[in-house]
């Protein structure tokens, strides 16, 4: 066993080969290593499953021994000051190290397909290994400093990675714009770190709580500097978890490939701010002002995520905003204390939400062959519809995580969803009322997003309806009928050819139009490299190829199985994740009665489930009417308009959608109060110097040109008219030294 932790520093060391020899390949062997490219893909895929392999023989040791090992080596030695790096084997550990491998995976063999006709595909696997070296590196970090390190480098494989088409003026603006959301939090995490080093002059967790702990004890310590730093440490995790008022990079980042939104932005990236929270959490809760600033925090963003994404037409920027309220959740419970609950969460929700980005990224990939349907379309929900005939397996899996992140029992997020919620009423009513309207909220948009894109018919928008051209019945959302136009650009791509005797795929014609061979998706030249050939266009949607679905299928069965984590089977014995974290983590909120107690347990779920199913059943009734057999176009969009009726006013749903669809006005008044406040005063500071700064220099130059230009004609070249204005000078000065000495 020691033997096995003496190993552990290969944990996040592995990977980082992949990068390494792709690098080398690339500068000596670069037609070859090119030519070769798949076996990167098959070498990144095994590494990380000897990571994975490692981590779970060290949870199993940790759930049998309960031994936190840690090992440390001296880099820095100056006086009194020294500066030690190692790692750290602890169950929260092991719970990361074990999510990160195996979602990485995953993600690895599903991107293998999915990125093969990129240019970058070489770039795109030298990246992702490395962000997993960055993150494993993270969670094994053994002291503040050393986190930090490996905190910087994950925010840097984030912008790499969300930029990672950086000839798109979207992605190369959203990269930047996480990059620089992150620097905010990222500088108050240093400036705390900092901070807590002064207090308590170390940087291992450890011996900074116990001294911290001491501290407060002896009051030696003004509360509000103690606050101050603990506050700036928390910031960090704000920023890298999106949460308010830094969650803004989030929707963004969507712009990068979709197996990087399951891998970064649902599983590993933004679980680092919960893993930070917890990993603090010993000290965190010796200062209860930042206990409900944390629970706070916590609360906001689980209610403005949902709500942001009840109007978002985009599936992945609606994924993007479910995400941030589920983070929401876990910053709650950790707020509360409740840090077993929080970090149940975090696993169940990160395979969960793993299964729904791979779902669209599946979906985005069918759609992306279809004719006319550009990157931007074929992200649009209300362009989408019918899908169920078309990917069969992939709208499975897309419902079991749906149903999971509902709080449908026995999936996985209701286990773990329903145990913060049943601890929120234990230590704040009024955050668990919000919090529990935002579970129905959560089921009704999560069921919002499997309408409009699975039921119904397939939406084309090359309908004709009495030879007119129409929008599409799919242009109907939430909201009412949309005022969009047609993009007739894409009509050069058709040959139209009536077929006869053929089934309509659209409610309003019987035209069926066949693709020409030779069209070219002209949409997306960056996908393609010569090589390869182009993507072929079809009509209609497909199902995609076996090494996609089968990681959707796996997480699929992660979903149906991980919270059985969590469930005790019998009133003895603790629950699995309770053993395994017993040894590094209070569990504040543990009740063994509660959790044994069946009756008593169903008692609390019922309402939360009740929760889920009204907001599954509000969801089928604003959008069934869509799906019915009606043909005329104006009768669906009034039942449609008179079901939002009968729930909402006219006015509050103007008010909502607004809301909604302009992401809560926050990046408006981030743009304008402090883009543009920082433009403004830059503008400002820049007239200052050029016409103050830079004036006055040139003014001085100027006058002693002047005065020099005047001088040169005082000189006559004799030296007896030199001699008696030298005494003439001498004389004057001596005057005023004389009378001002009188004086």
């Amino acid at each position: 066993m020691e033997q096995t932790y003496q190993s552990a520093w290969i944990l996040p060391f592995l990977p980082l080969s992949v990068p390494i020899l792709i690098g080398i390949g690339l500068l000596l062997f670069p037609a070859t290593t090119k030519r070769l490219r798949r076996i990167w893909a098959f070498q990144s895929v095994l590494l990380l499953s000897i990571v994975m392999i490692f981590s779970i023989n060290l949870s199993i040791q940790q759930i049998n021994t309960g031994v936190i090992y840690q090992y440390i080596w001296s880099w820095i030695i100056n006086n009194d000051f020294s500066l030690e790096f190692g790692y750290l084997i602890d169950p929260l550990t092991s719970i990361m190290s074990i999510l990160i491998t195996t979602v990485g995976i995953l993600v690895l063999i599903y991107s293998e397909n999915y990125m093969f006709h990129d240019r970058g595909y070489l770039r795109f696997f030298a990246y992702i290994s490395f962000f997993s070296t960055s993150m494993l590196g993270l969670v094994t970090s053994s002291n503040l400093i050393q986190i930090y390190i490996f905190w910087e480098l994950v925010g840097m494989c984030s912008y790499l990675l969300i930029g990672f088409w950086f000839t798109r003026p979207v992605a190369a603006n959203a990269c930047q714009k996480a990059f620089v959301t992150n620097r905010v939090g990222d500088f108050g995490l240093l400036l705390g770190i900092l901070g807590f080093y002064w207090i308590t002059g170390s940087f291992e967790f450890r011996d900074s709580v116990q001294i911290f702990n001491n501290l407060i004890y002896n009051n030696e310590f003004k509360n509000f500097f103690l606050t101050f730093c603990a506050l700036l440490l928390f910031s960090g995790a704000v920023a890298k978890s999106a949460q308010f008022p830094l969650h803004v990079w989030l929707p963004d980042a969507m712009e990068g490939p979709t197996p990087i939104s399951a891998l970064i932005h649902a599983a590993t990236m933004v679980a680092a701010g919960i893993f930070l929270v917890a990993r603090l959490l010993p000290l965190f809760i010796l200062i209860p002002h930042i206990r409900n600033l944390i629970s706070l925090i916590g609360i906001i963003t689980v209610c403005l995520g949902a709500t942001l994404a009840i109007a978002q037409n985009d599936i992945k920027r609606c994924l993007a905003y479910s995400t941030m309220s589920q983070l929401g959740y876990m910053m709650l419970a950790l707020g509360m204390g409740s840090s077993r609950s929080a970090l149940f969460h975090l696993i169940t929700h990160a395979y969960s939400k793993a299964l729904l980005f791979l779902g669209s990224g599946s979906l985005i990939h069918s759609m992306e062959t279809v004719v006319g349907y550009s990157p931007n379309k074929s992200q649009n929900m209300v362009l989408m519809g019918g899908l169920t005939k078309y990917v069969p397996i992939t709208k499975s899996a897309f419902l079991f995580g749906t149903l999971s992140l509902c709080g449908i029992p026995p999936l996985a997020c209701f286990w773990s969803k329903d145990e913060i919620l049943n601890d929120s009423w234990l230590y704040s009513p009024i955050l668990a009322l919000i919090a529990w309207s935002t579970a129905g909220l959560t089921a009704f948009y999560m069921f919002r997003i499997y309408l409009l894109t699975f039921e119904g018919h397939f939406n084309t928008h090359f309908q004709t309806y009495s030879g007119k051209k129409k929008t599409s019945l799919y242009s109907i959302s939430l909201w009412g009928k949309e005022d969009s136009k047609v993009n007739n650009k894409n009509f050069r791509l058709l040959t139209l050819l009536k077929r006869k005797n053929t089934e309509s795929p659209s409610f309003f014609s019987k035209t069926v139009y066949q693709i020409d061979e030779n069209v070219r998706n002209r949409n997306q030249p960056f996908l393609t490299i010569s090589p390869f050939g182009n993507k072929k266009i079809f009509l209609y949607p497909y199902e995609s190829d076996n090494s996609i679905l089968f990681p959707m299928l796996i997480l699929v069965l992660f979903t149906l199985f991980v919270g059985c984590l969590g469930i005790p089977f019998n009133e003895v014995d603790l629950d699995i994740l309770s053993k395994w974290l017993n040894p590094s983590i209070n569990l504040l909120h543990q009740n063994l009665t509660n959790l044994t107690d069946w009756s008593e347990f169903a008692k609390d779920a019922m309402f939360s489930v009740s929760l889920a199913y009204l907001g599954i059943i509000i969801a089928f009734f604003l959008y069934k009417p869509l799906y019915s057999s009606f043909k005329n176009f104006d009768l669906i969009n009034s039942l449609v308009k008179r079901n939002l009726k009968i729930i909402f006013s006219e006015k509050l749903l103007t008010g909502i959608y607004n809301w909604s669809y302009n992401r809560g006005y926050i990046d408006a008044f981030y743009r304008t109060y402090l883009s543009g406040g920082m433009r403004r005063l830059s503008e400002l500071t820049d007239s200052f110097d050029r016409q103050v700064v830079d004036g006055i220099t040139n003014g001085v130059g100027f006058i002693t040109f002047f005065v020099g230009e005047g001088m040169k004609y005082l000189g006559g070249g004799r030296i007896s008219s030199y001699l008696f204005l030298y005494s003439f000078y001498i004389s004057i000065f001596l005057l005023i030294y004389v009378l001002s000495s009188s004086i």
